[in-house]
């Protein structure tokens, strides 16, 4: 079997580890991926530049599963051009993927489908934005994709103004409306579901470390580590999660004649009242990828490859019982920016963890270096929580670059 990862990150690395490592061994091509990634895939042709010359190339290479790991070619319509030429495609059509797309039609999909959330209201221009927002600390989301970097908890009117001037003024993130949200309080997971044509499989649940800084505190990132476990959450939780969030958002996608085949993503908050379901993303979260992804075990790609044909054959994999931990390094001046061109030191020591890249590139020496905000990820496995942070601790602070970011508190904090 080929199959083809679309994006270029950690995430996708994981992925096509992950399928790389399924029994059935397929041939794993990745586009356009990375110089860490094009090491163990195949790379697509030269001339692919846009989904269009994608679609054209695997048609001809004669790719048997396409896998969308960026949510920007999910949105370009990837998953309907793919699937119109014949190629089975895990990831949703581009109408189903507005769930994460647009955070004012997700919303409007948990409020018709009785969805517990915080309450929101949308609005346009600044003016609007500042009349919605009645208490503080207050929760402002860009309506559309912004790369994880859309979103800003503020405590203060000052923080609120200035994103707010971003957002709807200086449009840093492009045209686009806003949502004013309610600010709930718990700890948060992510719970990633294998959806097909309203069947699903829930996945071990995870934890993401958004802010930059230990104890929670700086700006958001696009993820600066994650924990993930089968009792991260007990048993009563996670049922209650599936009851009221999981199974209810399936059930939507059917109701609504919303056509998904792919992974869907909840990030929930654990309030006081019960889960609080915060947003979707239409695949799997980054750096919640890194860490979930090694404790799949089975046929990985067999099961997505039948599940891009509308069937869940749950047999095909089952997920270890174990620890995993994952410690991002990101590099200087994030997520403000990003510093280019520092020579990574280390990586070749790392002993019983993986090494995922997300940021990194070749020099003229063969050296790999940084190039982009999350630089990297170690990611280390454990029968308990301890024994997985031990080894992810140690084996990551092998791994180093001038300038380089991480938090010491990652799999540490909320336990």
């Amino acid at each position: 079997m080929k199959i083809l990862v679309a994006g270029k990150g950690g995430r996708e690395h994981a992925l096509v580890t992950a399928l790389l490592e399924s029994p059935s061994k397929p041939d794993v091509y990745c586009y356009p991926g990375s110089d860490a990634i094009l090491r163990i895939a195949k790379a697509a042709d030269a001339s692919v530049k846009d989904v269009d010359s994608l679609v054209s190339f695997m048609v001809g290479e004669g790719i048997d599963l396409c896998v969308g790991g960026e949510e920007s070619f999910l949105a370009q319509g990837l998953a309907d051009k793919a699937r119109a030429a014949g190629i089975p495609t895990w990831g949703p059509v581009k109408d189903s993927a507005r769930l994460e797309a647009s955070k004012e039609f997700a919303k409007e999909f948990m409020v018709r489908h009785e969805i517990p959330t915080g309450g929101y209201a949308a609005v346009e221009t600044y003016d609007e934005a500042k009349a919605a927002i009645t208490s503080y600390p207050t929760v402002l989301k860009f309506d559309g994709l912004a790369a994880g970097k859309g979103v800003a908890v503020c405590a203060t009117e000052a923080e609120a103004e200035a994103f707010l001037r971003e957002v709807l003024v200086e449009r840093k993130f492009g045209e686009g409306r806003l949502l004013v949200e309610e600010c709930l309080e718990g700890p948060e997971v992510s719970v990633i579901s294998a959806v097909s044509d309203g069947q699903y499989r829930v996945f071990t649940p995870a934890r993401d470390y958004k802010r930059i800084g230990d104890n929670d505190e700086g700006p958001n990132t696009g993820g600066m580590g994650a924990v993930a476990s089968r009792v991260l959450v007990d048993a009563e939780m996670l049922q209650r999660i599936e009851d009221t969030v999981v199974r209810p958002s399936v059930e939507g996608l059917v109701r609504d004649g919303m056509d998904f085949r792919g992974f869907l993503y909840c990030g929930l908050m654990l309030t006081q009242e019960g889960p609080k379901l915060l947003e979707y993303n239409c695949r799997f979260g980054d750096p919640e990828a890194q860490a979930v992804l090694p404790l799949v075990q089975g046929d990985f790609a067999e099961f997505l490859f039948h599940g891009a044909k509308g069937i869940l054959s749950d047999d095909l994999i089952s997920f270890g019982e174990r620890w995993s931990i994952c410690l991002v390094l990101a590099s200087a001046g994030y997520p403000a920016s990003s510093r280019a061109g520092d020579v990574i030191t280390g990586l070749e020591t790392v002993e019983g963890a993986r090494v995922y890249h997300a940021g990194t590139r070749l020099n003229a020496e063969g050296e790999f270096e940084t190039n982009g905000g999350r630089v990297l990820a170690v990611v280390a496995q454990g029968e308990t929580r301890e024994e997985a942070l031990s080894t992810a601790t140690h084996e990551a602070a092998k791994v180093d670059f001038p300038g380089s970011q991480r938090r010491s508190d990652i799999g540490r904090l909320h336990f």
